[in-house]
């Protein structure tokens, strides 16, 4: 079978229903040993003003609950403040690491599906978005740390900011569709990356674009699980690896707001993901 194209229409993705945060997190009705333990551990949990007493008992809680307990949790079921455990985007099994490099937390996980002739939804990849905390603090704490998670999640201007700041931040493109080529993944970029250059810089932005997508050589094999890291490092200069190899880097405002517009902008690839992004982000001001 040929290796799959872009050139059809991208379908927005209908939001994904790994997400569950802890604070509404439902104690079923169980038997046996399984349900006093559960009890007790849940009962411990609203009354323990300890936090780290807390998040191991969330953790546990989570544990008792799963219908697999062999495989790693999924998104919403563990706190983020847990950085030592991997975490799984549900519907394509792909895992991500809690922290990237240093000091890169997780944010949020998402996926990203295509629509083949309107006929069929593939997923091509699975997405993780990290930031540093500490930038976040240093740019934007002085303005919005006042205002609630809550009250920052989906506001216009505070998203606004994170694409404009000087923050660190990756975007860890994991591939699931095995039939995925490198010239199919230098296509969409060009398609998806063009348009959010021509919307924030005007049309004269062929060269930059062209620059970006030369990273995606021929030679380049990404099967199921390849990993492609995309980051905005200070200085905005944008840094591209695939699998651990550096490919390229351009120093670039516009272009790194371009790619992070695409998971955090007013059509994001997964509105789920998005909205998990953006209150995680704004709960590292309240830190």
């Amino acid at each position: 079978m040929a290796s799959l194209r872009f050139p059809f229409s991208f379908s927005q993705t209908q939001p994904p229903h790994y997400s569950r945060p802890l604070s509404s997190f439902p104690v079923a009705a169980a038997v046996g040993a399984t349900a006093v333990g559960a009890t007790a551990a849940f009962a411990v949990l609203t009354s323990s003003s300890s936090s780290s007493h807390r998040q191991f008992l969330e953790t546990a809680l989570n544990f008792l609950f799963s219908s697999d307990r062999t495989s790693l949790p999924a998104w919403g079921t563990l706190s983020l403040a847990d950085m030592s455990v991997p975490v799984v985007e549900s519907k394509s099994g792909a895992t991500f690491p809690s922290v990237l490099g240093d000091s890169q937390k997780l944010c949020g996980i998402g996926l990203r599906r295509k629509s083949v002739f309107g006929l069929k939804n593939i997923d091509v990849y699975a997405f993780g978005v990290y930031a540093d905390d500490n930038d976040i603090k240093e740019c934007l704490a002085g303005k919005f740390e006042k205002l609630s998670a809550l009250e920052l999640k989906g506001n216009k201007e505070f998203t606004e900011d994170i694409l404009e700041n000087d923050i660190s931040m990756t975007v860890s493109l994991q591939i699931v569709y095995g039939r995925l080529s490198i010239s199919s993944v230098r296509s969409a970029f060009e398609e998806s990356v063009g348009s959010r250059l021509q919307k924030f810089g005007g049309s004269d932005n062929k060269e930059l674009l062209q620059r970006f997508t030369a990273q995606f050589k021929d030679e380049i094999k990404i099967p199921k699980g390849s990993v492609i890291n995309i980051s905005r490092e200070k200085g905005y200069v944008l840094r591209t690896s695939i699998d651990g190899q550096e490919v390229g880097s351009i120093q670039s405002k516009l272009l790194c707001k371009s790619i992070l517009d695409l998971y955090l902008g007013e059509e994001p690839f997964d509105k789920q993901a998005k909205e998990d992004i953006e209150l995680n982000l704004a709960s590292y001001l309240q830190k």
